[in-house]
């Protein structure tokens, strides 16, 4: 199923796509969640079997783009993952001059701030007071369904409950100048998240297409089994240590031909369109302000 989160009127909603991707209310299946990380934490198979009868049904509510939300707001950071693609690896370092050996021995992770994502459609506010060099960075984002805590990796996919895109949006410079990711990462809206969450019964993500296109150009051409670590490997390592709580998101890495790896480096100005997708999930378009 595809889940979302959208406008409706003053107020979020939550609702399931239908066959002809109109949108079915989580309220004609007679469920009552405040938003989609309640859901994720409280819900019962047998919501999830209701939602699914709506899934197969056509006739349902026409969305506009500007009613589109996030898919989910997470309550905690996100966890991300760093040069997980050996090709963007290669870039990171040459935009930085230091030599990489081409090894990648141990994950790298990081923390993304998330006061408020953005969704589909939203505009992600610049920060040109801050930086001169805002990038894209298309990424599959695993959601966790229940508590993880010293999962193996054969038991991974048991916790997780779906996948999202995600566009890692990065201020370049404040990276290097602070010499670490936190701050270049979180300044608001710089977490973009949707267009909608695909139930993980649904979808097998070890080998889909992965793009990005900025105003219509194709940047970003992957496939997510291009991976170094797999998710099942990031969360059974994470939960040995790290309780993952329902609702976490874990944002898989970006392939290679973000801004920084072009020479010179395009990174994004006020108007650009970006577009990232991910075959089987759908298209996160956003707009620089």
């Amino acid at each position: 199923m595809k889940l979302i989160t959208y406008k409706n009127g003053k107020n979020r909603s939550l609702g399931v796509l239908g066959c002809d991707d109109t949108v079915f209310d989580f309220s004609l299946a007679g469920l009552n969640f405040a938003d989609m990380h309640e859901f994720i934490v409280k819900h019962k198979k047998s919501d999830l079997k209701k939602l699914k009868k709506f899934s197969k049904k056509s006739g349902g509510l026409k969305l506009k783009n500007s009613s589109k939300c996030p898919s989910i707001t997470p309550r905690q950071d996100v966890i991300c993952l760093g040069i997980n693609y050996l090709e963007h690896a290669i870039e990171s370092y040459k935009f930085k001059n230091i030599k990489f050996d081409g090894k990648r021995e141990y994950a790298v992770y990081f923390s993304k701030r998330v006061n408020e994502a953005t969704g589909d459609f939203g505009k992600i506010e610049p920060h040109f007071d801050l930086t001169q060099k805002l990038d894209y960075e298309a990424e599959l984002a695993v959601i966790i369904g229940k508590d993880a805590k010293n999962v193996s990796a054969d038991e991974a996919e048991n916790y997780i409950f779906g996948y999202t895109i995600l566009n890692d949006f990065s201020a370049r410079d404040l990276q290097n100048n602070h010499k670490q990711w936190y701050f270049g990462k979180s300044l608001d809206t710089f977490t973009a998240i949707g267009p909608c969450i695909v139930t993980s019964d649904e979808i097998d993500t070890e080998n889909l297409v992965i793009k990005c296109f900025v105003n219509g150009e194709l940047r970003q051409n992957s496939n997510t089994s291009n991976m170094i670590f797999d998710k099942n490997f990031v969360i059974s390592e994470l939960s040995a240590g790290i309780t993952l709580k329902a609702g976490s998101v874990i944002s898989m890495g970006t392939p290679s031909g973000v801004g920084m790896g072009f020479t010179p480096p395009k990174f994004l100005k006020s108007g650009d369109k970006i577009e990232c997708e991910i075959e089987n999930i759908g298209k996160l378009t956003n707009f620089i302000r």
